[in-house]
């Protein structure tokens, strides 16, 4: 606990050394995490909204979230991409209900296995126009004993080789810890609900052209148990969701491509 109180005080006076992100708002699933998610939101750098989506918790998650000045939505159904969709659907009312867009949109988890002080690394290739999606990779990174156990350490290797061959990506990880220009965010139409949402994303990303970017950040173990690694069922769940969607993208490209070659060579 001191090394974390440590940890916090040093991130908050980085937070105000920060420079502004009014531009970029922040969408945070969580689901029952409310021992985690005040240290998230204390070391998040100061953001133009922060957006905590409660997926049926049943602790005081969405009361932590508020105390700490986020916006708090419900999203019932349980599901790591239902939540994110919920966040997307927010940043969309609020926009309707007359809020300036936002130009970037993050997503971290709320387990404080990320490390949000460092969200303006994620953001400054964006601004700089390198990049339109920056993903932090926890492969490239420095991880935490135990912060990756050996089956997502494999699963997100495979998965990443996969989108190798069938889409010529070039993906180190699927790590949550991302930021993306909001107006090329809305062009992917993203649809997962659970496991698969950030893979959705990588793919679709690679599909539409977007130039994308990884950045090394580093992973320490969460507060509280895992809902997917933690067991072996949530990794089986996970990994199939994941393999699943890479096969359906991989055969509409493959077939697409097909129906391609076919219509030139009429």
């Amino acid at each position: 606990m001191a090394t974390i109180t440590t940890t916090r005080a040093a991130n908050s006076a980085q937070r105000r050394a920060s420079p502004a992100l009014d531009d970029v708002w922040v969408v945070i699933p969580a689901l029952n995490e409310e021992a985690s998610l005040p240290h998230v939101l204390d070391d998040l750098p100061e953001v133009g909204r922060v957006i905590v989506v409660d997926n049926g918790s049943t602790d005081a998650t969405a009361a932590a979230a508020s105390a700490c000045g986020a916006e708090v939505v419900c999203e019932p159904r349980r599901g790591y991409g239902s939540a994110c969709l919920r966040g997307l659907a927010t940043i969309r009312a609020n926009i309707a209900a007359g809020e300036r867009s936002p130009r970037f949109v993050a997503f971290l988890d709320a387990d404080y296995s990320d490390h949000p002080e460092l969200l303006p690394q994620l953001i400054a290739p964006l601004r700089e126009g390198r990049a339109e999606m920056v993903l932090g990779s926890r492969l490239l990174g420095r991880r935490q004993r135990g912060a990756m156990p050996a089956q997502s350490v494999f699963g997100n290797r495979l998965a990443c080789w996969l989108m190798r061959w069938l889409f010529a990506a070039r993906y180190t990880d699927l790590g949550p810890f991302r930021a993306i220009d909001y107006q090329a965010l809305e062009r992917l139409h993203m649809a997962d609900t659970n496991f698969g949402w950030t893979v959705e994303m990588q793919i679709k990303a690679v599909r539409a052209g977007l130039r994308t970017l990884e950045v090394p950040v580093p992973y320490r173990c969460r507060i509280g148990a895992s809902k997917i690694s933690g067991t072996l069922w949530g990794s089986v769940r996970a990994g199939y969701k994941i393999l699943y969607l890479i096969a359906k993208y991989g055969w509409q490209t493959r077939r697409r491509r097909g129906s391609e070659a076919a219509f030139r060579a009429t």
